[in-house]
């Protein structure tokens, strides 16, 4: 291969300096390479030393690097297949942990372990698998590794010998055991909203390579076929199970960060699938200097020799059996005393005989061994690492942005923060799922503004006419009107509370801030149920005959009522756990406001300890005022009707300032519950 490069370069040599000195990408084909081995090979430390170096040299190279990767991906790998890194890889974060354990709570009192302590040391570039028996604690590491574990637990972990800070999820991806997606959103769609949010915009990137960047991810989890297929649900068919649970993991892949945590990802795959999945996760990790944990079940041969390290634990309780290179597990099970049969799959013997209560049971000779052989050398690195001291995530990212400055990419100013965008691209990047979401789901225009349309047409075929009824009459078709106007907010609860849901995984992967999500949900919703109410108020108001002059009046107060129960009802459907238990919660409170609107129950005839609910009613003040107004132009019926229900004059002020706080309590409630209540929960 060295002959070939050299006479490559000597082909170039009446190029430029750049070509004569720099060689972007040779394959070596010759006896014991890997075929799809791509190597970039330079006379200098990096491309963009040279004098000549440009934008379309950039531009070249980062294509180049791009195809160097996907013949990567097409080729077989295996644990022993040499992939060198990329000239543009993640910055170096080595993870050690010591003495980490978890236990629960019991209900008479005791604490039950459910991991004892654990400690270990894996250094940038690995791909690390942890394995063992259902109930030994591999998620439960997993996650409190990743900062996942909401509840509390013991130990020490650091990130180059230094404790996480509030930027650890800008260098680490999670991709959890659940699939929480829009339903319809397109597979590439999904891919390219975490590249978009988690990645600095580069200006002198053309669009077509960040294109071509989530091509690669695609192929690589084999979801170029379904790039445009919906990801479905119960709503629309989409891809299939195995599917979605690879674009979860394309999506973490995509945020290119330095740490990767991956819970459970080939579960529901295919042996084959697996494979694929287990492979682009080798390539990516050696490549671009990601470290790579993954918690997987007994995989097959081929899929556990692409792992670098092995953890294995043992259950009831959770304990170390092995953390060392997979290569060398083998061996240490025949030092043990027992060696793996011939044509057995290693990872099956492995979990036959940590599983307590199995056939094969020898968990406490390998938990004896464990320590007595492994742990003391863990230990001893452990203790030596935490020593050490490396880049803070601060840094990190520092080093990656100096990267891009200096490679001529044209990387926007960096940002030292938990999230990645700033606040202007988050709702730039959220309305454009939003509003494709919503022009791709019947339900979100039908709901909001068909069946008010519809409703509104059956209710003015009710009161048909009404205007040229007595006023009393006419009373109950304002109340009836309002009172649509108001209750269409809770239309929308469903789907407020599963967005809430996708928001909740989406936050906790720090994509976007709470209030870029409440902006967005507001403006593409209420400007939805805007229509659909001024036109269910403009039928039915046409139908009942009523006297134009008083529609003006009677819409103002309608849409300042609606600002307060949507407020109300978004409230609800952030605090709540389920629909259900928000549409319940909601009732009581409904009724109470109709019930003291002062057309139902009128403030004479109210109970004295009651009567402070009427200065809280929303359409309690709407009602006030329009019925004072119409009664003007109703003679005696009208001053016979105000003395009857006990209406006082000149409130409105008074109305709007009530109303205008409750909204804006009820919107500052709404954003504390999407904030810290209904989280996810590990």
């Amino acid at each position: 291969p060295g002959q070939a490069l050299l006479a490559e370069e000597g082909a170039a040599g009446s190029g430029t300096s750049l070509q004569r000195n720099i060689l972007q990408s040779a394959r070596a084909h010759s006896a014991g390479s890997q075929p799809g081995i791509s190597r970039f090979v330079t006379s200098a430390q990096n491309p963009w030393d040279h004098g000549d170096y440009s934008r379309e040299d950039l531009v070249r190279i980062i294509a180049e690097q791009q195809s160097d990767t996907e013949r990567l991906f097409a080729s077989p790998i295996t644990g022993d297949t040499e992939i060198l890194g990329s000239i543009f890889p993640r910055p170096s974060a080595s993870l050690t942990f010591k003495d980490v354990s978890f236990s629960i709570p019991m209900p008479d009192g005791s604490r039950k372990t459910i991991l004892e302590p654990v400690s270990g040391h894996f250094e940038s570039g690995e791909l690390v698998a942890i394995m063992g028996p259902s109930g030994c604690g591999k998620s439960t590491l997993l996650d409190m590794l990743a900062t996942k574990k909401t509840a509390s637990y013991e130990g020490d972990v650091r990130v180059n010998g230094l404790k996480r800070d509030h930027l650890f999820q800008r260098i680490a991806a999670y991709v959890g055991q659940e699939d929480v997606m829009p339903q319809h959103w397109t597979v590439r769609e999904a891919v390219e909203f975490n590249t978009s949010l988690k990645q600095t915009v580069l200006r002198n990137v053309p669009t077509e390579l960040g294109s071509k960047g989530v091509d690669l991810v695609l192929a690589a989890f084999g979801l170029t076929g379904v790039a445009n297929t919906f990801i479905g649900g119960d709503k629309i068919r989409g891809c299939s199970g195995g599917q979605r649970r690879r674009v979860t993991l394309a999506r973490g892949i995509a945020q290119r960060a330095s740490l990767l945590f991956a819970d459970e990802p080939t579960s529901g795959l295919s042996a084959t699938d697996a494979e694929l999945c287990v492979k682009a996760l080798r390539i990516m990790a050696k490549k671009f200097n990601v470290l790579t944990m993954v918690v997987i079940h007994q995989p097959r041969i081929e899929v556990a020799n692409l792992f670098d390290r092995l953890v294995l634990l043992t259950a009831n309780p959770g304990r170390m059996i092995y953390n060392g290179k997979m290569s060398e597990t083998m061996a240490y099970w025949s030092s043990v005393g027992y060696p793996v049969p011939q044509f057995c799959n290693p990872t099956d013997v492995y979990l036959d005989y940590i599983t307590p209560g199995g056939q094969l049971d020898h968990v406490d000779e390998f938990v004896a061994a464990y320590r007595e052989r492994l742990e003391p050398g863990i230990r001893e690195q452990v203790d030596a690492r935490l020593q050490e001291t490396g880049m803070s995530a601060a840094d990190m990212i520092a080093s990656h942005h100096r990267l891009q400055e200096i490679a001529h990419m044209g990387p926007a100013a960096a940002r030292l923060k938990a999230l990645a965008s700033p606040f202007h691209r988050q709702v730039s990047i959220l309305l454009h799922r939003k509003k494709t979401l919503t022009m791709r789901n019947k339900q979100a225009i039908i709901m909001p503004i068909v069946v008010p349309v519809l409703v509104g047409v059956l209710l003015g075929v009710m009161f048909m006419d009404i205007g040229s009824k007595p006023f009393q009459q006419r009373l109950s078709f304002v109340f009836m009107l309002l009172t649509r106007i108001c209750m269409g907010g809770m239309q929308l609860m469903p789907q407020l509370i599963e967005d809430r849901i996708i928001m909740k995984y989406d936050i906790s992967e720090r994509l976007y801030s709470v209030p870029a999500f409440i902006i967005v949900g507001v403006t593409v919703d209420i400007s939805l149920s805007l229509i659909g109410a001024i036109l269910n108020a403009l039928i039915m108001y046409w139908l009942s005959g009523m006297d134009w002059k008083y529609f003006g009046m009677i819409l103002t107060w309608a849409l300042i009522n609606f600002f307060v129960f949507d407020s109300f009802f978004s409230m609800l459907a952030a605090g709540s756990p389920s629909l259900q238990t928000a549409q319940v919660a909601a009732i009581p409170f409904n009724s109470i406001f109709m019930m003291f609107s002062g057309f139902m129950i009128s403030k004479k005839s109210a109970p004295s300890y009651l009567k402070w609910i009427f200065e809280i009613s929303p359409i309690g003040y709407a009602i006030q005022s329009i019925f004072c107004t119409m009664a003007k132009d109703a003679g005696e019926d009208g001053a016979l009707v105000i003395q009857l229900y006990g209406f006082e004059e000149d409130q409105e002020m008074k109305g709007i300032i009530i109303m205008l706080v409750m909204a804006l309590v009820f919107r500052a409630m709404q954003v504390l519950f999407l904030q810290y209540k209904n989280n996810i929960q590990k």
